[in-house]
This record gives C-alpha cells, structure tokens and sequence, in this order.
C-alpha cells in the first residue's frame, strides 16, 4: 500500500507537467519561421490556394484557438497528419520510435557498464593509473561533440578498415528486416529466428551504440567516482573496515550507499539521449524519431515536432517514475 501511494502522489504531477511541456513545445514551435501551406502548394501556389489551405488547417485562426483545437485532438489520440510522409503523425512515430529506443538504451547500458566499474575502480585507488585515465576521459568525453565521434568511427571502421557496414540505416539494404514485434530489430530477429537479420543489426548498431556509450560515460564515471569517494570516507564504512569485514564487501555496502546519486545521472541521460542523439541518427541514417523530427523542423511541419516533444516528455516521465520506484526500493529513508 506504501508503494501505491508513493506511485500515486508521483501521477499526480504528471498530467500539469505534460500540458506544460505541450504548451511551451506549441508555441516554440509556433515560431519557427514559415508558412506550412506555402510549402505544402510550392512556390507556383496562387495567394487564393494558400489562403484556401490556411483555413482549412485552422492557420487563420488566433494562436490561442489553435493551441486549444491541437489539445482537443490529442485527447482522440490525433497527433496530426505530416504533410510530408501524408501519414498521421502517430503512426509514423510508432513506427520510428522503438529504432530511437534500441539505440538509446544500448547505448546507456554500455554508458553504465563502462561509467560504473571505471568509477568504482578510480575510488578504490584514487592515486593509481585507473584514476588518472578516467580524469582524462572524463574531460575528453565531455569535450568531444557525439556527431564528430561518430564521423570519425565511420572514417576509421568503415572507410579505413572496412570492418563495420556502410552506415545507412539499422540493417543491409538485402536484408528484409523482421515482422514487427517490439520494433527493436535485434529483439524481432531473434523472435523470427531469423539470424542473418540479428547478424545484420547488430553490426549496424555497433558504430552508433560506441558513439552515444563513451560520449555518455563520462557523467556516469564521474559521479560514480565522486560518489564512492565518499561513501568509502563516512564513518560505517571506516567502522566496517575497522571490524575486520572483507573490502569487497565495504566497496559493495559503499555502492548500494551511493546507487541514488547514480541512478538520477542514469536517468537525467536516458531523457537527454531521446533528443540528443538525434544529430547521431542523422550521421549514420538512423531513421529513428529524432531524424523525423528534425526534417520537420527544417520543412516546417509542426505535427512531427510536436509529436516527437510528446513522445519524448512522456517517456521522461515515465523513467522519472521509475527512478521514484527505484529510490523507494534502495532507500529505506523513502520507505519508512
């Protein structure tokens, strides 16, 4: 029943948050310059089609009336129609949504494995060649932009060595990809049985997941590191060493001491990486959301930006309520 009341409290907040967002994504938007029905004619539209055409997508109308009438149709699950693919908005984000997703969270995982144990490693040792090294990753990670990496791991891998596939998408081009199921492509493919496709998206995340991962370790390795200096200072751990208890175990109390502090960085990134690793999905041709997004924002089509600001804020949240969860679980300050 705790546990109901905390997930509870934590719903409440929400719904205000995602009519924030949507009303601040609306009018950003909003501004981008253009005419959408000057784009959607072309250059030969008479002023009569154009002005036919406003009206007909309620342009004409006050931004506030065309704020509320947006609102309305989200609640009958219309994101709007993308005059550039003619399909409505929420279908081609379903379908575009999990590539973004299988990128992202591959992505974060490696980010974890290699933030974690380097974090800890440097902690343990905070004068031995471990610690030094992540310094310099650490401030090489968060110098380096994710979109020049990623160029410069296809020159190297694919255009030098010739060991990674092209960078066009997430399979071969003679390689069907798998029935639909999760739309991650790894997952779909070893449902199907299908190996050749697993063998082919597998290879064509390699380059994209390294590019986010070490970018993304960065944070995680330096809050892991600072984090467990601390807890292996406080006094239960000098008491624990005191006892004669083993080191792994003081390291391992120490961790689960300072899993909240890792476990909000975690987070904060799994939200950022949906957006930010758009600039990643265009350098190798990803065809996730972020990429849709941003061809809506250069064409003026507001539906797919908006769509993908829905998407993206709704997933945050969700995450952030897993993280509550997750706090409640490991704090027992929470709980009690």
């Amino acid at each position: 029943m705790r546990v109901l009341t905390y997930v509870g409290h934590r719903i409440v907040f929400i719904l205000p948050q995602l009519v924030g967002i949507i009303l601040v994504s609306f009018l950003l938007v909003k501004s981008i310059p253009g005419d959408p029905a000057t784009l959607m004619l072309g250059p030969t539209a008479t002023p009569e089609a154009i002005a036919g055409l406003r009206e007909q997508m309620g342009l004409d109308k006050p931004l506030y009336i065309q704020f509320f009438i947006y609102v309305a149709n989200l609640f009958s699950g219309d994101l709007g129609t993308s005059w550039q693919t003619t399909r409505p908005v929420l279908e081609d984000l379903l379908m575009r949504f999990p590539a973004t997703l299988e990128l992202v969270t591959l992505s974060l995982i490696l980010a974890i494995a290699i933030g974690v144990s380097a974090g800890v490693a440097s902690a343990l040792n905070e004068k031995g060649w471990i610690a030094r090294f992540s310094d310099l990753y650490g401030l090489s990670a968060g110098a380096l932009p994710d979109f020049w990496l990623g160029l410069v791991l296809i020159f190297v891998f694919y255009t030098l060595l010739g060991w990674a596939p092209d960078p066009l998408g997430r399979i071969d081009m003679a390689v069907i990809p798998p029935p639909p199921v999760t739309g991650f492509y790894t997952l779909d493919s070893l449902i199907a049985g299908d190996m050749e496709a697993f063998r082919s998206a597998l290879l064509h995340l390699i380059l994209p997941v390294l590019t986010l991962g070490l970018i993304n370790a960065g944070p995680i390795m330096k809050m892991t590191q600072s984090t467990m200096e601390k807890m292996l200072a406080s006094d239960f751990s000098r008491y624990e060493v005191l006892c004669g208890i083993p080191h792994s175990t003081v390291t391992r109390h120490a961790l689960r001491n300072a899993l909240p502090s890792i476990v909000t960085i975690i987070s904060v990134l799994y939200g950022y990486l949906i957006g930010g690793a758009v600039l990643v999905e265009i350098v190798f041709s990803w065809g996730g959301a972020g990429q849709y997004a941003v061809q809506g924002v250069l064409n003026s089509d507001i539906y797919p930006v908006l769509g993908f600001v829905l998407f993206s804020a709704f997933f945050s949240l969700i995450v952030y309520l897993v993280v509550d969860l997750i706090y409640f679980l490991i704090d027992p300050r929470i709980s009690s």
